[in-house]
């Protein structure tokens, strides 16, 4: 699982419950507090009332039909209250009014019959002088039938005459209370889905870095050629800094092991020829044996001379990880300079060059770097070419690349060393002489591709005679 994906589930595991908890308190304190508010003003109409009837009560005695007119006329009114999102049409508060026995007067609701003795809480309540409320089911069955009842003691004389029960239906309460749930709901889904999105921007970018390392780590395992990305922070920095210093102490290693390795292997052919020539030398041998075994002395040493030139070069260029010098560099300038320094060469073979590049063809480089590639190119092809045959060199653009294209006419790769020419030390006998090379130009041919971002390939000729080279270049 991913640090992002993490960060996400480690978010809903805490957030989502305790919002689910809060949520669960939220509703149940808006629901009490709806209830508060309308319980409230039915405590002010009940006493109002009561003082309505305490004035229209005779020695004592209630009075209840201007209470009643008053009560039906308003329920039989046509309502067009807005109120915010809901609509009232009618009134639907309820009043009951007994004596101070608790004998029914009156029921707007019909719901006590007038004689009947009520002992429902808030009539008892409120005839002792205490605050009377209650809230009853009119049905068993139906859980939203409740009603709440508040009482209000009518004195006269300071005398307790009666009571008065102002009744509200909680459906039309709930009402407002279950579209305050909705938008409770809604909001806090909305909330959590943004701090979700919220935390998964944050935890991209908290994690970016981290990224951006492995891609760097996973390059430099492949064997590719990656600079250290720049951090973000002490922490990151550091250890940006950790990983390319165990990079770097691991490649030298490997390093050294890779070239102990090759070298001795590479070494002890000319190595061998030096000592056995020598051996023979120290004896009495005839002059022209003496002068072949010299001239044998000599092509040894100059073979090692160049193998630690190469070996020196390629050492150089490996431990760059981006380009030191980068300026402009003009392909075609470079192809002709490369070709000079192999001229003679090319000459006694009566091998020529034949150009098809641009005269413009630019890149942003290291010119001693892009002239020794192409230089080492040349020499590879030249050493392949049959005599009085040509070498043909292309330059041109693709995409956001430039492609340079030596091809010759010689025997091509066989099969078995196509993935193993770019391999240091490794080399295939040359036409001519059966000898090999140092192995090394190739190498560094490619370590100056991946340096400029581009490769080097190598591939027969479709016609099945020869060979071509391809340097890819950033543009």
């Amino acid at each position: 699982m991913s640090l992002t994906s993490r960060f996400l589930v480690g978010f809903a595991l805490v957030a989502i419950p305790g919002l689910s908890v809060q949520f669960s308190q939220l509703i149940h304190r808006v629901e009490r507090q709806y209830f508060e508010a309308v319980e409230e003003p039915m405590v002010d109409v009940a006493n109002i009332l009561a003082e309505i009837l305490a004035a229209d009560a005779k020695d004592g005695v209630l009075q209840t039909p201007a209470v009643e007119k008053a009560i039906y006329a308003a329920q039989q009114r046509q309502l067009n209250a807005q109120i915010y999102n809901r609509t009232k049409e009618q009134v639907d508060m309820q009043v009951y009014v007994t004596d101070a026995h608790g004998r029914v007067l009156f029921d707007s609701a019909g719901i006590e019959k007038p004689g009947a003795i009520s002992n429902h809480r808030d009539v008892n309540l409120t005839l002792m002088g205490e605050y009377g409320a209650r809230s009853s089911r009119t049905s068993a069955y139906d859980p939203l039938s409740v009603v709440m009842y508040v009482g209000a003691p009518i004195r006269q004389n300071g005398q307790t005459i009666g009571m008065i029960s102002v009744a509200k239906p909680i459906r039309g309460v709930l009402a407002f209370v279950w579209e305050t749930e909705r938008w409770l709901k809604w909001s806090i889904v909305t909330t959590v889905l943004l701090m979700l999105l919220g935390i998964y921007f944050a935890a991209r970018w908290a994690t970016r870095p981290l990224e951006v390392l492995t891609q760097h780590a996973l390059a430099v395992s492949r064997g590719e050629r990656s600079t250290s990305p720049h951090m973000p922070g002490h922490q990151m920095k550091t250890l940006a800094k950790a990983l390319e210093d165990m990079r770097d102490a691991l490649e030298g290693r490997e390093y050294v092991e890779n070239y102990v390795q090759s070298l001795t292997h590479e070494l002890k052919s000319p190595v061998a020829a030096i000592l056995g020539a020598s051996e023979i030398l120290q004896g009495d041998v005839p002059e022209p044996k003496r002068a072949r075994f010299l001239q044998n002395i000599r092509t040894e040493a100059g073979r090692l001379r160049d193998l630690l030139e190469r070996l020196l070069q390629l050492a150089a260029l490996e431990k760059q990880k981006a380009l030191v010098v980068r300026g402009p560099v003009n392909l075609r300038e470079m192809l002709d300079r490369a070709w000079d320094h192999h001229a003679l060469i090319a000459a006694a073979r009566d091998v020529s060059l034949q150009r098809e590049v641009e005269d413009k063809l630019m890149i942003q480089g290291d010119p001693w770097l892009i002239e020794l590639a192409l230089s080492n190119l040349i020499q590879n092809a030249i050493d392949f070419a049959p005599h009085g045959s040509a070498i043909i060199a292309r330059g041109y653009r693709f995409d956001a690349k430039v492609v340079i294209e030596i091809e010759d006419r010689g025997p091509g790769i066989p099969d078995y060393a196509r993935e193993r020419v770019f391999e240091r030390f490794y080399s295939l006998p040359r036409p001519d002489t059966g000898k090999k090379s140092t192995g090394l130009g190739l190498c560094f041919v490619k370590e100056v591709a991946q340096l400029h971002e581009g490769s080097v390939e190598l591939t027969n000729l479709e016609s099945g005679a020869g060979a071509k080279a391809m340097l890819i270049l950033a543009a």
